[in-house]
């Protein structure tokens, strides 16, 4: 017996005929739900009858499981009679798979026999022959109530002696690696076809009269055709000459179109109205008697659509739904010829398509055509190649698995459009300018487990609840929020005299990660950015959080623009867009608000009471009281609150608007087709000083170091250029690997300065007994939510650059800001 790969298996016999033995030959046992089983699992006892409505239920609800994941059951019950069995085809029905129905037709004496022979069976002989007689009645009307397959073994002899393979669907072709060139509606525009395999790279054979009748590629390439190849063109016979030839010879698959399933009818002999082109493929068709001959054959065969490459393409000529991919039903053929509609028309009287592509959230990618547009675009993961060749367009093929759109313009108008070609609908994956369509609520909320480089990454529900919040409320339009970046974790507990942190402890954290080269850089004062820009003058300038920098970035944006024109970035890179990772400064341009409520604050309330209790303890020694050592606590800490506002004051200086802002960019994160986030940082810190010097009114300068870790007159060098950077104000630095050092290497490590830790502990943290306290601090949750972060932020990085579906990268982008919830010492 051949059955299909995946399909509902209904195994139909009285008891005592061996189903269950026949399952457990021929099936695993994960591939097999008993009725018996089921009625244990609710009852404990597999022969109580009353619990069969129960158990049936529960034995459906799995069986629904199976399927919808695309796995082969088999339904070991009796089935004998009409009503269950129906339940099962329409189970089948509901998943798009096959029934089929094995029946084990033993004699009722043997069935007798075996079940007086089992001490768990205490039913008499009348049900055996009722059931046998049920079984009798059902044999010829199988295949009536929707079984696609009937298997009949006959007797013991040929149960025993029955093998079962496997076949896989005629759509199945997923040991079809490829490349594969996928080519959009034709519509009988034969010169425009040959033009574009020419353009493909195909040899055209051609037969005793000159006709294209066959084509292939010398590098083994396969033409997939999504279908639509008749109607409305000028020569529908020669296209299908043409690709029936290449079909033939193995260099090109094709799939139905719903007007190859229009003409397919008319050529049976049905009634079809000649509309919407195909009276002009009839006429055309009468005068070819050569390709009218074979065109029905060959059109019966085409199949709803094609599953390639394990998977990771799909093939259809009005697109699919991931639940249908790989199925076979009435239902799916309709959707891969017809697409979905909402019912409604439009102001032409054509039906209103569904936009299904901006809810696919499927793996493979789905290219299809049926709607024209001027030009391919993706949504999803999903792409439409029909721009309208035979309506004075283009006739488009998708190169797989490059992505590389090949087209070649029609030579004219063939056929009016009744409807204007309109853009397919759907977002722009992630590199920003437009509204964004696509996203789903679904994506983001409840607990979810994320895929990337430094493993799988676990968003709680509560966090992803409160990101939603803060994205909902405050963020960009997600157009443009395509990554956040990672927090940042500080180097190891000083031991230095007086000193939290100290580049000593972040140097060696790296030397004991076996980093042979760090870049130590200048940590700005100011505030982190991501500068997401476009060579057309638009972008979007947004905070860690993923909140707008500005009110009205536009002339920020303007002008980062016009200088990575200067700088020669556009055309160096091979790009429209970029993504910058920076700081801008000064602190206090996105800031004040928290420096004057925060900590302007705590210095003016200082001002105001140590003057008076100073006063107070002068008067008090003045009449002999000893309040020498109060008095020296107040004189220190009078100082302390010196030194606390002269950090924060450095970190603030006049602007208007942009007037006064500066940005300094130390990565280029992305381009178009490009993560550059693993190139070595002396790449990025190149590219960045060509648009410092571009533009050095607007950008300012990273200051670094590159030295060995473990190397001590490097390590003195760092700690003297830190030393030097902190005593005249500056925040400290942050050191990072020179080259990507893996997935479980911290990817920057932060060494603030001694005075600009008072705002972060408190002016007084330097007193011997607070240090002593902070010296205990616990990095370890801190660098484990940075490592997640950053793989999450790489992953969403790769996944751009691949041109991945935009609610894919937003799905990881939306994560790092969920992480941020996290609960960690936010002075860490």
């Amino acid at each position: 017996m051949r059955i299909p790969e995946l399909c509902l298996v209904a195994l139909v016999g009285v008891s005592g005929s061996g189903k269950s033995t026949f399952a457990r030959r021929h099936f695993a046992p994960t591939q097999v739900l008993s009725s018996d089983a089921f009625r244990a699992m609710v009852a404990d006892d597999e022969n109580d009858q009353s619990a069969s409505g129960e158990a049936f239920d529960a034995l459906h609800y799995v069986a629904g499981k199976r399927l919808r994941a695309g796995r082969l059951t088999v339904v070991d019950a009796t089935n004998v009679q009409r009503h269950a069995r129906q339940a099962l085809v329409a189970l089948a029905r509901e998943h798009d798979v096959l029934p089929v129905a094995i029946v084990l037709d033993v004699p009722e004496d043997e069935c007798w026999a075996r079940t007086q022979a089992r001490p768990d069976r205490d039913f008499g002989r009348p049900v055996v022959a009722r059931q046998h007689r049920d079984l009798r009645r059902s044999l010829r009307g199988l295949a009536r109530e929707g079984f696609r397959q009937v298997h009949v073994l006959r007797g013991v002899a040929e149960v025993d002696a029955a093998t079962i393979e496997y076949e896989p669907l005629f759509n199945n072709r997923r040991e079809l690696a490829g490349p594969f060139d996928v080519i959009g509606d034709v519509h009988g525009c034969r010169a425009e076809l040959e033009l574009l395999l020419d353009k493909l790279g195909y040899a055209i054979t051609r037969d005793s009269l000159g006709r294209a009748a066959g084509a292939a590629h010398p590098e083994g390439r396969t033409a997939v055709f999504v279908g639509d190849l008749v109607d409305r063109g000028p020569d529908s016979p020669g296209v299908l000459r043409l690709v029936m030839g290449m079909v033939d010879a193995g260099s090109a698959l094709c799939v139905s179109g719903n007007h190859e399933a229009k003409l397919l009818r008319k050529l049976r002999g049905a009634n079809v109205q000649l509309t919407h082109g195909l009276a002009e493929t009839m006429t055309q068709l009468a005068g070819d008697p050569d390709v009218s001959a074979h065109a029905a054959k060959f059109l019966e065969g085409l199949i709803s659509h094609y599953v390639l490459d394990g998977g990771r393409l799909v093939v259809a000529h009005a697109g699919l739904k991931e639940a249908y991919h790989g199925r076979a039903s009435g239902r799916v053929r309709s959707f891969a010829l017809y697409g979905d509609t909402t019912g409604e028309t439009d102001e032409y009287g054509l039906p209103v398509r569904y936009p299904w592509a901006t809810e696919y959230r499927g793996r493979a990618m789905v290219v299809y055509g049926h709607t024209p547009t001027p030009s391919p675009e993706w949504v999803n993961n999903t792409i439409c190649v029909d721009t309208g060749c035979v309506f004075g367009g283009s006739l488009t093929a998708l190169r797989y698995p490059t992505r590389e759109l090949v087209s070649v313009p029609a030579e004219r108008e063939y056929y009016a459009p009744v409807r204007p070609l309109a853009p397919a609908p759907g977002g722009l994956g992630g590199s920003g300018g437009s509204a964004f369509e696509g996203l789903d609520l679904a994506d983001v909320t409840g607990r979810r487990s994320l895929e990337t480089p430094a493993g799988r990454v676990t968003v709680a529900a509560e966090n992803a609840a409160a990101a939603l919040e803060v994205m909902s409320r405050f963020a960009v339009d997600p157009a443009w929020l395509v990554w956040l970046p990672p927090t940042m974790a500080p180097a190891s507990t000083s031991v230095q005299e007086g000193y939290l942190e100290h580049p000593v402890e972040a140097l060696a954290d790296y030397a004991r990660a076996g980093v042979a080269r760090v870049v130590c850089q200048e940590k700005h004062m100011g505030s982190r950015a991501v500068l997401n820009v476009r060579r057309d003058g638009s972008g979007a300038v947004y905070t860690r959080t993923g909140r707008p920098f500005f009110p009205d970035a536009a002339p920020l944006v303007e002008r980062v623009v016009a200088a990575i024109g200067r700088a020669g970035l556009w055309d160096e890179l091979g790009t429209d867009w970029l993504l910058l990772d920076a700081e801008v400064l000064p602190w206090s341009a996105k800031a004040e608000p928290l420096i004057r409520d925060q900590y302007a604050s705590v210095a003016a309330a200082a001002g105001a009471a140590l003057p008076a209790a100073r006063a107070a303890l002068v008067a008090a020694a003045g009449r002999g009281i000893d309040v020498g050592d109060l008095a020296g606590r107040f004189t220190a800490r009078e100082s302390s609150i010196a030194a606390f506002a002269e950090v924060y004051r450095r970190y603030c200086w006049p602007t208007d608007g942009l007037a006064g802002v500066r940005v300094a960019p130390f990565h280029v994160l992305a381009a178009e087709g490009a993560n550059h986030a693993r190139q070595g940082h002396d790449w990025h810190l190149a590219l960045v000083d060509r648009l410092v010097a571009a533009e050095p009114e607007l950008f300012t300068t990273t200051r670094r170091l590159v030295v060995d870790p473990a190397d001590p007159d490097g390590v003195a060098a760092v700690t003297r250029w830190w030393l030097e950077l902190t005593g005249t104000g500056g925040e400290g630095m942050v050191v990072k690997p020179a080259h990507d050092a893996g997935p479980r290497v911290q990817p920057a490590i932060k060494c603030r300065g001694r005075e600009y830790l008072r705002i972060i502990y408190g002016p007084d943290y330097t007193e011997p007994e607070r240090l002593a306290t902070l010296r205990n601090r616990n990095l370890g949750r801190k660098r484990g939510l940075a490592l997640r972060e950053q793989g999450l932020g790489l992953a969403a990085l790769d996944l751009l650059a691949a041109g991945s579906p935009a609610w894919r990268v937003h799905q990881l982008v939306f994560a790092v800001l969920a992480c941020e919830s996290e609960p960690v010492d936010p002075r860490l």
